[in-house]
């Protein structure tokens, strides 16, 4: 088994896997001054408590954009879990290239992101990440990386909004009953939710246009996919864990594994578990 991470500003996503099977997965805050010790307990306990053998954890593999934190991930599995450690970033040797003006500064999501695209579907990609930042990579079914667009994620840009004013309350990211808010609070809430998709759905259909690719397979990926993606208009399929799934998939190469999968993985046999 192995254990990959996918840290982000604000989530780490951590999942297990036998093969390529994904066996579990825990879905934990980023904090940027955990030590070494805490993250070797936390990691320890979540494995542990979901009934796994700490002992048949072979390897990790750590894709990261809070660099502090890398060096950390990669002392804690040497510490805590005697096994060692892949980090995954534009320096790693992956079968795939990134086309773009200043390559050392994809985010090590973008490129999991792109060799799982390439593995996965083999078809030209938009790759909608739904995180801290909501990203929309634009990857071939090759595994090249032509870039893409990066925008405000969808609770940041809330909880900026929140913050702003004097007046508005905290709200729940859920569907609203409707569009038209007959209260602050259901306002709000209508306000923030369609934006984002209206904003998913408008930047996928220039991208489109630019690229010249109208029938491009849209897919939807991060913490948030399973709950706004149905509501987008072009998004053709949801795949919430394609960031640990890329990570598996690098491990695969790295190590002279197999480095395809014939079938692409549905939704994960569990959801998540915050912690």
């Amino acid at each position: 088994m192995i254990l990959v991470f996918d840290v982000g500003n604000t989530e780490t996503t951590i999942g297990l896997f036998q093969g390529t099977e994904l066996l579990d997965h825990w879905r934990i805050a980023t904090r940027h001054e955990q030590t070494v010790d805490e993250l070797g307990l936390l990691v320890r306990s979540l494995v542990r408590e979901s009934g796994f053998d700490l002992s048949e954890i072979s390897a990790t593999v750590i894709a990261s954009v809070v660099p502090p934190l890398t060096p950390r991930l990669v002392e804690m599995s040497d510490r805590h879990l005697g096994v060692p450690a892949d980090v995954v970033d534009a320096r790693s040797k992956l079968p795939i290239r990134l086309d773009v003006e200043e390559p050392l500064s994809v985010g090590a999501d973008r490129i999991a992101n792109t060799i799982a695209v390439a593995a996965i579907f083999g078809a030209d990609t938009i790759a909608v990440d739904l995180g801290t930042a909501t990203t929309f990579d634009c990857i071939t079914g090759d595994g090249v990386f032509l870039g893409g667009v990066i925008a405000p994620g969808i609770q940041s840009g809330a909880e900026m909004l929140v913050r702003k004013t004097a007046k508005l309350p905290r709200v729940d990211l859920s569907p609203p009953a409707g569009i038209i808010g007959r209260r602050t609070e259901t306002a709000l809430q209508s306000g923030i939710f369609h934006s984002a998709v209206a904003a998913i759905d408008g930047i996928v259909h220039r991208i489109k246009a630019e690229w010249d690719r109208p029938d491009i397979l849209v897919v939807a990926t991060g913490g948030l996919a399973g709950l706004v993606a149905p509501h987008c208009r072009t998004v053709d399929r949801v795949e919430p864990f394609l960031t640990l799934y890329g990570l598996e998939i690098a491990h695969r190469h790295i190590h002279g594994g197999p480095r395809t999968i014939r079938r692409a993985p549905n939704r994960s046999p569990r959801p998540a578990r915050g912690r």
